[in-house]
C-alpha cells in the first residue's frame, strides 16, 4: 500500500555494551529451546524466549517481559481465550513495502492481463479530476490530473499489447523495453501511484494500486508476488529516477518519479513472531497491501515468518470465479486508518472474547488507529521513520515517562541497509547519522 519511499528505521548503539552483557543469557537460553519442548510431567514446560540481535535494549526487555507476563508460563493464560497481538506489514514486518515491489514488478515484466479500455477504467477508479500536487507537476511546469496522464498511459499500452509476445504481439520483452512507449509507459504509471498517494486521501489512493490487478486470479496475484519478493529481497537498497521520454510528451507532458528498490526480511520480526506464536500468543497481520500480496510473503516457511493464513487481514477486491474485479469489496473495511481499529474488533477480537491486542506494531499515519484505539492493549512498538503528525506525536510517548498502562516502544532501523539498530533513533536513506524525530 501506498507508503513513502524514502524510509527506514534504525538505532545506534547506544548502551549496546550493557545491553549485550544482559542480553547474552537470553540469547543462550534461546539457542537451547528453539521451540516449545515437551517434558516429563512433573517438570514445567519450558519455551522459547526472545532473542535480543538489534533490539534497543529496553525495547526488548518489554517485549521479553510482555512474552513472559502472558504467555503459556503465566498464571492468567487461558489457553480458551488466548492474548494476541496485531502487526502492520510494509515497514513494520519487513523493510520496505512489498506492494510497492509488487506494482514496479508488475511493471518491469508487463505482468498485466486488462484490455486497454479495462485498464483505463482502473486507472481513473474513483481518483478525483483536480490537478495533482504543485510537486508533481510535469518538466515545463504544467499542471497534471487524471485524465492527461491515462491518456497517455492508455495509448502507450495499446501500442505495447499489439507488440509483445506475452499480449498479442510477437516481440520479445527485451525489445519492447527499448520502446519510447514502454519508457513512457513505465514511467508514468509508476508516476501516477506517488502523485495520487500524495495529492488524494488515503481511502482514495490505498486501493488504486489494487485494480492494476483486474483480470488476474488468486493465484496469479500470488506466483506475481512471489517472484517480485524472491527478485527485489536480491536487489541493492537503492534509489531510482524514472524519467518519461521527452519525444512522447502528449497530454501529461514529461514527468519524472523516484523509486527506491529493494525489500529486507527482518530477523528480529521473524524471531518475535515466532516466539509469540511458540508461547501462546496469536500473532495477525493486518496490511493495507492487497491481501493476496501478504499472503505468500507471510504464509510460506522460506520467508521465516509463517503467519497462518487465516490469521492476515487486508485490502480486498471483488472476484468472480475467482478473476479480480476492478471494485472494492465493501463487504470488508480498507484496512489502512480506522478500518485497521474496525477490522480487528470485527473478525480478530471476536475470536478472543472481544479483548483486544496486547501488542499492536506499525510505523505510519495508516496504523495510529490500531495503536491507539484499544484500552487494554499493553505495548505499541512503533517503528521511526522521522514522520510528523499523528504517528509522530506517538514518537514522543515512547521517550516520555507516563503513568500509563500503554507503554510505546520506539525502535530504530538503517535505511541504507534495512537492519534494525540498537537505537530509538533512525538513520534515514542516504544519511550515515541516526536521527530521532
Amino acid at each position: 500500500m501506498k507508503k513513502t519511499i524514502f524510509f527506514i528505521v534504525t538505532t545506534t548503539l547506544l548502551g549496546s555494551l550493557s545491553a549485550c552483557s544482559t542480553n547474552s543469557k537470553e540469547t543462550t537460553k534461546e539457542s537451547t529451546s528453539n521451540s516449545v519442548t515437551k517434558v516429563s510431567s512433573n517438570k514445567e514446560a519450558e519455551h522459547s524466549v526472545l532473542k535480543a540481535n538489534s533490539w534497543f535494549d529496553e525495547n526488548y526487555q518489554t517485549l521479553n517481559n510482555l512474552i513472559k507476563e502472558n504467555g503459556v508460563d503465566s498464571k492468567e493464560y487461558d489457553a480458551k481465550n488466548k492474548p494476541y497481538a496485531v502487526f502492520d506489514w510494509d515497514n513494520t514486518t519487513i523493510f520496505n513495502d512489498i506492494g510497492e515491489a509488487t506494482f514496479m514488478f508488475q511493471i518491469e515484466n508487463l505482468r498485466f492481463k486488462m484490455t486497454p479500455e479495462e485498464l483505463e477504467n482502473a486507472l481513473k477508479m474513483n481518483i478525483p479530476k483536480d490537478n495533482f500536487k504543485d510537486e508533481w507537476n510535469n518538466s515545463d511546469g504544467n499542471a497534471v490530473n487524471i485524465d492527461k496522464a491515462t491518456s497517455d498511459i492508455v495509448n502507450d499500452y495499446k501500442i505495447i499489447e499489439q507488440s509483445y509476445e506475452g499480449m498479442n504481439g510477437q516481440k520479445k520483452l527485451t525489445e519492447i523495453k527499448e520502446t519510447d512507449e514502454y519508457k513512457d509507459f513505465s514511467t508514468k504509471i509508476r508516476y501516477l501511484y506517488d502523485a495520487i498517494g500524495d495529492t488524494f486521501s488515503s481511502d482514495i489512493s490505498y486501493p488504486w494500486v489494487t485494480y492494476l490487478f483486474t483480470g488476474m486470479t488468486t493465484d496469479e496475484v500470488q506466483e506475481l508476488t512471489r517472484e517480485a519478493i524472491d527478485h527485489s529481497l536480491e536487489l541493492p537498497i537503492e534509489m531510482v529516477t524514472l524519467k518519461s521520454p521527452e519525444s512522447l510528451k502528449n497530454e501529461a507532458g514529461q514527468v519524472e518519479v523516484n523509486v527506491q528498490k529493494g525489500i529486507r526480511t527482518i530477523p528480529e520480526m521473524q524471531n518475535l513472531y515466532k516466539t509469540l506464536m511458540e508461547n501462546g500468543i496469536d500473532v495477525y497481520v493486518c496490511s493495507a497491501s492487497y491481501i493476496d500480496v501478504i499472503i505468500p510473503f507471510a504464509t510460506e516457511e522460506k520467508y521465516g515468518y509463517q503467519v497462518p493464513a487465516d490469521h492476515i487481514y487486508a485490502m480486498r477486491l471483488v472476484k468472480e470465479n475467482d478473476m479480480i474485479q476492478t471494485k472494492f469489496d465493501t463487504a470488508y473495511d480498507q484496512t489502512q486508518g480506522d478500518g485497521k481499529t474496525k477490522t480487528i474488533k470485527k473478525y480478530i477480537a471476536e475470536k478472543h472474547n472481544n479483548n483486544g491486542p496486547i501488542l499492536v506494531a506499525g510505523d505510519s499515519a495508516g496504523d495510529v488507529a490500531m495503536l491507539t484505539d484499544f484500552g487494554d492493549m499493553k505495548v505499541g512498538l512503533i517503528f521511526n521513520r522521522n514522520k510528523s503528525g499523528d504517528i509522530g506525536e506517538l514518537y514522543k510517548k515512547t521517550t516520555e515517562k507516563q503513568s500509563t498502562n500503554q507503554n510505546y516502544l520506539l525502535q530504530g532501523r538503517d535505511e541504507n541497509s534495512g537492519k534494525l539498530i540498537p537505537e530509538q533513533a533512525s538513520i534515514l536513506f542516504g544519511k550515515d547519522k541516526a536521527t530521532l524525530y
